[in-house]
């Protein structure tokens, strides 16, 4: 992916780019690999020479760095991991974010603050109850949640309410009929479908309801960690529907999907959530507007 995204700056000169990738790229041991990327992107004419190894190009792009000229094509290069969830996505979903300004515009940028936290929602359910309350749910009744109601009362009420509650599977799928329990109720919902198979076992123990979803992965059984399937608090679980995996992901529910179940949970799986996107994408614009309206 990076080498096309790095020739298509190079090509068409944007005044910005955002682009996005695994968590993985964070690691230590690709340390010097998610350097050269950044570096590339920010010196996207000082490609890579006819047998040049990686490294050696890395290095003459950190010469370039130290001492670039103001004539060449650079970018100003920001990169951050991003919890999806502290954004108001119901999924606990970390990614890279690398955003890049064209130099010659002056413009100064930050990522955007988080707009939701853990705390809030330990706050919410074992604290004031407001979201049992919403829900219509009693709490009492649900099962292991001892670990989340004790970490609640070391919370402080002013730190914990500070931002907006992380959003929950239940507060993106409690108004749409269990496709397995309620076929018949959701049969005119567009991609509503009960996907049969479901199955836990150490590693793969599903999301539980009432937190943000685990990690929507592009792939169905087997997937490690059970993002795709949904924890009950009585404990049984089963495969999200595909329109309850849009939701995850913040698609609107306008949005069709084609394909088996299997292909279109590829496609979500692989999706950049909605929301997240366009906070970054929005304060990006925003950001670029600001700078014409000095000019």
């Amino acid at each position: 992916m990076f080498p096309e995204a790095i020739r298509a700056v190079r090509e068409l000169r944007p005044r910005a780019f955002v682009f996005e990738n695994v968590k993985g790229l964070t690691r230590q041991s690709f340390a010097n690999y998610f350097q050269y990327i950044q570096l590339q992107m920010s010196y996207p004419e000082l490609t890579r020479r006819i047998g040049e190894d990686w490294s050696e190009h890395l290095a003459r792009l950190e010469r370039q760095h130290t001492q670039g000229t103001a004539e060449e094509l650079r970018y100003h290069v920001v990169a951050r991991l991003l919890n999806a969830a502290d954004y108001g996505v119901p999924q606990r979903r970390e990614r890279v974010f690398l955003v890049g300004f064209r130099s010659d515009l002056g413009i100064e940028w930050s990522f955007p603050k988080p707009t939701h936290s853990q705390d809030a929602l330990l706050w919410s359910q074992w604290r004031d109850g407001a979201y049992w309350e919403k829900h219509k749910v009693t709490s009492s009744k649900l099962p292991g949640n001892e670990k989340a109601s004790a970490k609640s009362k070391s919370l402080n009420l002013f730190d914990a309410t500070l931002l907006k509650p992380w959003r929950t599977v239940r507060d993106v799928i409690a108004d749409l009929p269990d496709p397995e329990f309620y076929p018949q109720r959701g049969a005119d919902i567009f991609n509503h479908r009960f996907q049969p198979g479901a199955r836990s076992y150490a590693g793969h123990t599903g999301s539980p309801l009432d937190e943000p979803a685990k990690t929507l992965k592009a792939g169905d059984h087997g997937v490690p960690g059970g993002e795709n399937m949904l924890l009950r608090p009585d404990g049984s679980v089963r495969y999200f529907s595909v329109r309850e995996s849009a939701r995850l992901q913040t698609f609107p529910d306008e949005f069709i999907f084609h394909g088996s179940w299997t292909e279109t949970m590829r496609q979500l799986g692989n999706a950049v959530p909605v929301d997240l996107a366009a906070i970054v994408a929005n304060s990006v614009r925003d950001q670029l507007e600001a700078a014409e309206t000095k000019t």
